[in-house]
């Protein structure tokens, strides 16, 4: 899709992260926007040249730096999201980020530079994600097409996860687990899903 339609999805890669990255892509796509994600395609990719064509073209991006707390600290996070505000600066001068972070304002510790960006809190909890997501959305897009209730998308959600979960068991896959599917397959999955439940709903 074109760069005013992408989202550029920089967060942790694990098992533990993974019960909020999945309604980060659902309530993306639910709205309409579509998510990017880097994945490596080849044994030639190197993954910070495909961060960086992201960031480039995607006019929107979700920055979870939560991971600061851990021990030993995770900095690829906020390496990603200097990177997305420096193309912001000097580039793409319309680009529109969001901030996510577990508890408010604890960022100002480690990052006080950022204050005054977009930051939202998610205590490790998929409800305040979708919230968060689904309120940044409607405030930045411009068409009249706005996105339905947080409630309402989490209700769907909720949907989609139990179908998925019984999908991916009859595939003898768990899935609880991140990397039993690529994302750009998951992200097929959950749009042809929305895609599938929206019709219904006409």
């Amino acid at each position: 899709m074109a760069y005013s339609n992408n989202v550029f999805i920089n967060c942790p890669f694990d098992d533990d992260y993974y019960p909020l990255l999945k309604p980060i892509i659902y309530t993306v796509i639910y709205c309409g926007l579509n998510p990017k994600i880097s994945e490596t395609k080849d044994g030639d990719n190197i993954r910070i040249r495909q961060i960086q064509e992201l960031i480039e073209i995607s006019k929107y991006s979700i920055h979870d730096i939560s991971r600061i707390e851990t021990i030993p600290p995770r900095f690829n996070m906020p390496l990603e999201l200097g990177m997305d505000l420096g193309c912001k600066r000097y580039s793409k001068k319309d680009k529109k980020c969001l901030i996510l972070e577990k508890e408010l304002y604890r960022f100002k510790e480690v990052m006080s530079d950022i204050s005054g960006q977009d930051i939202s809190n998610h205590n490790n909890d998929p409800v305040l994600i979708v919230k968060a997501i689904r309120n940044w959305i409607y405030k930045i897009r411009s068409t009249n097409k706005k996105p339905v209730s947080f409630n309402t998308i989490w209700d769907l959600y909720n949907e989609f996860v139990s179908d998925f979960d019984k999908d991916m068991r009859a595939e003898n896959l768990d899935p609880n687990k991140m990397w039993e599917i690529p994302f750009s397959e998951l992200i097929d999955l959950t749009a042809n899903w929305i895609k599938a439940k929206k019709k219904i709903k006409k």
